[in-house]
């Protein structure tokens, strides 16, 4: 956990530098970000998963630009913003995630075992919660905002409530799709799912 914490700080010190970043990392240092889990039962549910995921899907983000831009990537996305939303996106789960206990059989007895629940005292949503949380501190591009608002991708609440917003940003800022499909391959193919069921 100490690794991953160390790599998200070097990342985001070589990186983010824009009006506003250093009080967010304040704030990220004060919360539980580097030990919350990245969901309650599925990919990386365990203490420093959420930070563990946000650098698995910064890395997937950079190769992604990297191989669809070539050498000269830097033209066309900076390296800020792609820090920005590979290490932020999740920004969103701060404080939500919390331990309680129920009753498991082991070895035919039941014993008191620990699990994550989610205790939301911001419902705000997930992409949308994450742009808000993050504009507390220091502006966000327009793309930025939009590559973290839709990474959920048809998971989002608000698509499949119908809304057509995801497939217009999508259209108008195509680093957004090519986000939400690193988000989804570093959950998927370089996360580990776990459940305490």
């Amino acid at each position: 956990m100490e690794n991953a914490k160390e790599k998200f700080l070097e990342i985001y010190n070589n990186n983010i530098t824009r009006e506003g970043s250093k009080e967010l990392l304040e704030f990220l240092q004060k919360s539980d970000f580097f030990v919350a889990p990245a969901s309650t039962q599925f990919h990386n549910a365990y203490e420093g998963g959420l930070c563990e995921h946000s650098i698995n899907v910064y890395n997937r983000f950079l190769n992604a630009v990297k191989n669809e831009f070539g050498e000269n990537y830097l033209e066309k996305v900076s390296n800020e913003t792609i820090a920005i939303c590979g290490l932020l996106h999740d920004i969103c789960k701060v404080e939500t995630f919390k331990v309680d206990t129920r009753n498991k059989k082991v070895d035919g007895n039941w014993v008191q075992v620990p699990y994550y629940t989610v205790d939301d005292s911001l419902p705000y949503g997930h992409g949308e919660k994450s742009v808000y949380i993050i504009s507390g501190f220091m502006r966000l591009s327009r793309e930025e905002a939009m590559i973290i608002n839709w990474h959920m991708g048809g998971f989002d609440a608000r698509v499949r409530g119908g809304a057509y917003g995801l497939s217009d940003a999508y259209y108008k800022y195509p680093l957004a799709p090519l986000f939400h499909t690193c988000d989804m391959l570093a959950t998927y193919l370089d996360e580990v799912r776990y459940s305490n069921n």
